[in-house]
């Protein structure tokens, strides 16, 4: 104990001079906490488990139900001191040591990931590109006289997206795609009140080229 301490308070009771000195290592074992450095994020395709354990207490008990070939780290998640375990490859793996954990050494855990990379511009049009016939049912087509603007006329008209597709070697915007004929007229009436050219075939002749056309004004 710190003498400095203990010539102040050499007239004080025992008691009171170990009460203090309790205090004085909780506020020091709190001002650690704090110091604690933020989690480190897990790596793209990576799930973490982020076990609760704000306590040494709690930390020995999950250290005691781990292979010790698991390596651990205690670290900050928003508000919680976390023991933060990383290296599952899937959301099933990362599941079942939650529950062993919990059912082990009766912590809860959280488990967190990072989405896979969004795809470039140039990626996500070649992955968006796979031609494919529709199924049964039926198609409203709008002949869109090569004109970009009316994408998205149309789409304001059925309050939807608009799909892009090929039907007798001719290019069309789709509009609707139902197995429901009635919704299928219903459909073709409002755009044709809206002074739209639109037909209804067979889907299972229709070619689709796109599910949904972006148009960049």
């Amino acid at each position: 104990m710190n003498q400095t301490i203990l010539r102040k308070f050499k007239n004080l009771p025992t008691a009171i001079i170990l009460s203090t000195a309790g205090l004085l290592c909780s506020i020091n074992s709190v001002t650690a906490q704090q110091k604690l450095p933020t989690c480190q994020a897990p790596r793209t395709g990576e799930y973490l488990l982020l076990v609760v354990s704000p306590t040494t207490d709690n930390r020995g008990q999950l250290k005691r139900v781990l292979p010790t070939k698991i390596k651990t780290s205690t670290c900050k998640y928003l508000k919680d001191t976390v023991t933060r375990i990383g290296g599952f490859k899937n959301i099933d793996d990362a599941n079942r040591w939650a529950r062993y954990i919990r059912d082990s050494a009766g912590l809860s855990a959280i488990i967190t990931t990072r989405p896979t990379a969004k795809p470039t511009p140039s990626e996500a049009t070649r992955r968006a590109y796979k031609p494919r016939r529709l199924g049964t049912g039926y198609a409203v087509l709008v002949d869109y006289y090569n004109r970009p603007k009316l994408v998205s006329d149309v789409r304001k008209a059925v309050k939807g997206d608009v799909g892009f597709v090929a039907y007798g070697r001719r290019p069309y915007l789709l509009a609707n795609y139902t197995s429901n004929q009635k919704e299928a007229y219903k459909t073709l009436q409002e755009l044709s009140k809206r002074g739209f050219f639109a037909i209804i075939v067979d889907s299972q002749k229709v070619m689709l080229l796109r599910s949904v056309v972006n148009v960049t004004n």
